[in-house]
């Protein structure tokens, strides 16, 4: 096992791995920019060096320093957590060539899977399915063009390196497809530094469905169940819940299949995730795999037991996965809601600010993994996730109740913060019967504003009620205390 390892990430993420290499007896090492200087994961760590300036690019990105620190400490691996560096093939090769152990996934098997178009050809030719489109990037707008109407519009525009919902574009007709061709290559540029983008089919209103893999460097294979992640705006997740109630055991069985032809057609080892599109006859489509430990995976870890960060660390490390796939089962439901410092009823603008007073939930069966607590600074830099708060019951309907209930207590003020937003959401008929997809937001947000101005209108009422309430409470007080003193002056002057 590892003596010391370096976390090459920031926020709660940083704050999970140092927790796990807490409970295996493993230094921790993180950095921090000058930003980061005050934050969580630089006081719970066992050591904290300053990597650089606030700018991602000159310190969490910056490859040549971060690998350099590692060296200088002693640290035998780096952990990368997710974002940043956690699915850079070229990152993951300097560490590998470095003589550093990166925990994940191997150079080669990212370079595999981070292009779209040859990830979709290696799974084409391993049996998973895949949505109908192209397999290689557009060379001729002629040809694409006739692609398209073969197949059928509307279609999607995308990033052939893409990924997060970064350049990506849905055509409705042949007029759009110029402009919407030029302008999806410019926003691959400015996202990848690559320009080459390919077509999909666009399926209307499917399901996000994702499957947790988990390799060794054995040969071993395991999955621990799918995720259901259609709760998302511009293509971002919000809600996370596992199991997905509308997988039932039959499909459940084949997805998993899937999703390890998927890990084995690229030769994956540690912890990664496939996502699929699924449809409403429950027919399934390869769309990614994140070659990293996703943000979601408290949920997958509270209906498994498995605790995954540690798996990723020992797998790292050259032993075999610690479980065979008959001694895990799906115990229960959980649901993860992220909380991010935003106006969700103002355009979902950023907040940023110093975190006056934090306050979070706990009851049984309540996980919170939060990178702030009150004097945190939300700033411009970086993403603005303050904190993921999950539940688990034995149903959905009792981790909704469980959810609503945390939601209520979790109280952020000096940032504007999307927990109400979450609660109208969690509420809604349809999440609570399952019957959504990944428009839901889009589909529903004018009603779920409207629900917001009702309640707020309805809390306004209240509170004008209740101060009305005390003010002529205050009165009759007052006026009670005036008899009584009165009774008792002239009682008082009786007795004179």
């Amino acid at each position: 096992m590892f003596k010391k390892i370096l976390i090459a990430n920031r926020g709660e993420i940083a704050l999970r791995i140092i927790r796990a290499c807490k409970d295996l007896g493993i230094t921790s090492a993180a950095i921090y920019s000058e930003a980061d200087k005050k934050s969580l994961h630089t006081r719970f760590a066992d050591e904290a060096h300053l990597i650089g300036p606030p700018q991602s690019d000159k310190s969490y990105l910056n490859k040549e320093k971060i690998i350099k620190l590692a060296r200088e400490i002693g640290a035998d691996a780096i952990h990368p957590g997710y974002g940043f560096f956690s699915e850079n093939a070229d990152f993951i090769e300097f560490v590998e060539k470095s003589g550093l152990t990166f925990i994940g996934p191997s150079s080669e098997s990212v370079r595999m899977m981070g292009i779209k178009t040859a990830a979709r050809q290696l799974m084409k030719e391993n049996n998973v399915p895949i949505v109908p489109g192209l397999t290689e990037p557009i060379k001729s707008t002629i040809e694409a063009k006739k692609f398209a109407k073969k197949i059928g519009y509307p279609i999607l525009l995308k990033a052939s390196a893409g990924g997060g919902g970064k350049g990506m574009r849905k055509i409705a007709g042949e007029l759009e497809f110029d402009s919407a061709f030029e302008a999806t290559k410019r926003e691959a540029l400015k996202a990848f530094a690559d320009d080459s983008i390919y077509i999909e089919k666009f399926i209307e209103n499917p399901k996000h469905i994702e499957v947790q893999v988990i390799a060794d460097k054995h040969g071993n294979y395991r999955h621990l169940f799918e995720r259901e992640c259609s709760i998302q705006r511009r293509h971002q997740k919000i809600i996370e819940e596992a199991p997905s109630e509308f997988v039932d055991d039959k499909t459940r069985e084949k997805i998993t299949e899937a999703a390890l032809n998927a890990a084995k057609a690229c030769n994956y080892f540690n912890a990664g995730t496939i996502e699929f599109l699924m449809d409403s006859d429950k027919s399934f489509y390869f769309l990614e795999m994140n070659t990293r430990l996703q943000v979601e995976h408290p949920v997958t870890e509270l209906i498994s037991g498995i605790d995954l960060v540690a798996e990723q660390i020992s797998i790292a490390s050259g032993n075999k996965i610690s479980f065979d796939q008959n001694e895990v089962n799906i115990s229960g439901y959980a649901i993860e809601c992220r909380i991010y410092a935003e106006d969700s009823f103002n355009g979902f603008l950023p907040s940023t600010g110093v975190i006056a007073h934090y306050n979070q939930p706990s009851g049984p069966d309540v996980r919170i993994d939060a990178g702030c607590n009150a004097g945190s600074e939300i700033t411009m830099f970086y993403d603005p996730m303050i904190a993921k708060l999950c539940t688990w019951a034995n149903s959905k309907q009792q981790a909704i109740k469980k959810m609503l209930r945390a939601l209520s207590e979790f109280y952020i003020s000096g940032v504007i913060t999307n927990i109400e937003f979450l609660k109208l959401i969690i509420q809604h008929p349809d999440f609570n019967n399952g019957t959504y997809g990944i428009n839901f937001i889009d589909s529903n947000i004018s009603d779920i504003l409207s629900t917001a101005e009702k309640v707020e209108s309805d809390d306004k009422e209240e509170a004008a009620a209740i101060l009305a309430a005390l003010i002529k409470y205050e009165s009759i007080s007052n006026n009670v205390d005036n008899s009584i003193k009165n009774e008792n002056r002239w009682g008082e002057l009786n007795n004179e």
